[in-house]
């Protein structure tokens, strides 16, 4: 480590000046950077007034372990929603895990279970019909995780299913982010779905286009984040652009793909000749052609059939991609303690998927469901 004491105050600064000109055709690079540049210099000053750290290399573990607590006594005092909490948390771990990839430090003191853990969460419940209440967001979430544990010794097909559910379920009801964030809005042409380019795995966060039109990072806390990896891991998308959640419908596949390799100078017997030798899934994956995702009914579909499957009783309906948020600004649960046999599973399971496998297709051909 060099010998040179970065103060943070600076790293700060140079921090918000790349996020402001990395990127000028985004709309929200100038927004983000004006948030981030409050929350980040209230907590470089917090640093220095309560802790006398005003070198970046004087940065420990203990103090965003501190961080975090003062996060959740402002929070039990009322001062900050348990969402806004996790949120100036968030910057903060991505402004360090910016110092991280730049040399500046060797590791994220933020990005640590003793850190993570002190943040508040959000207990309360609301018990309207469409709202996700803490039992019933217990019972689906426990359903589809002992069915992604279960599928260690299954078929790719049947495990990539299972954990796909697990971690549609996990993001919606821990970080909060909304159906419309997540999967594709057809009447809106700037909500096709969130891609693995979106989420940000070191800072712990996902970025979404918001209600407001704006480019978000939304915190993705512990209990949605691994679930998510561990998808991706069994997924293996071919490129960053790939949705989270693609559709399986085989005819909305095979047009894409069609419209794309025809953009691309294939004509009509190419095209043909491709699609007689290999399926729809396998040609997007052989071109690296992102499907499109699933759409924000074929989640609800999903969701409801979940819930059935569960025996969750919710007045006679199910549970919607808009009942995981119970309220505005509220966007996390507490996790569930995990069992020794959990933990114990939970391990088994990192290390089945840890193997990939050879792609798998989405659906056969002429199939109509787009779950």
């Amino acid at each position: 480590m060099s010998a040179v004491r970065v103060r943070v105050e600076d790293a700060v600064d140079a921090y918000l000046q790349r996020k402001a000109v990395g990127n000028p055709d985004d709309p929200g690079a100038g927004t983000y950077a004006s948030n981030a540049g409050s929350i980040l210099r209230r907590w470089s000053q917090w640093l220095e007034t309560e802790h006398g750290v005003e070198s970046l290399f004087d940065l420990e573990v203990r103090h965003m372990e501190a961080y975090a607590t003062e996060l959740a006594k402002r929070t039990a005092g009322g001062e900050y929603t348990a969402s806004t909490a996790g949120t100036y948390f968030a910057v903060v771990r991505a402004f360090l895990t910016w110092c991280v990839q730049g040399g500046i430090l060797e590791e994220n003191p933020a990005a640590t279970d003793e850190a993570e853990s002190a943040l508040p969460t959000d207990r309360s419940t609301d018990n309207t019909d469409s709202a996700w209440g803490r039992e019933q967001r217990e019972t689906l979430e426990r359903y589809v995780r002992e069915r992604a544990l279960d599928a260690e010794s299954a078929s790719r097909a049947d495990r990539l299913a299972r954990l796909r559910e697990y971690a549609m379920v996990s993001l919606l009801a821990h970080s909060g982010v909304r159906g419309s964030e997540l999967f594709r809005v057809p009447e809106d042409n700037r909500r096709m779905g969130a891609t693995w380019e979106d989420v940000d795995f070191y800072s712990g966060t996902i970025r979404v286009l918001g209600k407001s039109q704006r480019l978000e990072d939304v915190p993705l806390p512990a209990a949605a984040r691994k679930p998510l990896r561990r998808y991706r891991v069994v997924q293996d998308p071919p490129t960053n652009e790939w949705p989270l959640f693609p559709t399986r419908h085989a005819p909305s596949v095979a047009n894409h793909v069609r419209t794309v390799l025809e953009q691309r100078g294939f004509d009509d017997d190419e095209i043909e000749a491709e699609f007689d030798a290999h399926t729809a899934a396998a040609l997007s994956r052989r071109y690296a052609i992102p499907p499109p995702a699933i759409t924000t009914e074929g989640a609800r579909s999903i969701l409801k059939r979940l819930c059935d499957a569960a025996d969750l009783d919710v007045g006679g309906d199910y549970l919607t991609p808009r009942g995981a948020r119970p309220g505005l600004g509220k966007r996390t649960y507490p996790t569930e303690p995990a069992t020794e046999e959990t933990a114990l599973r939970e391990h088994s399971l990192e290390q089945s998927i840890a193997v990939i496998e050879e792609p798998m297709p989405f659906v056969e051909e002429g199939a109509e469901s787009e779950e």
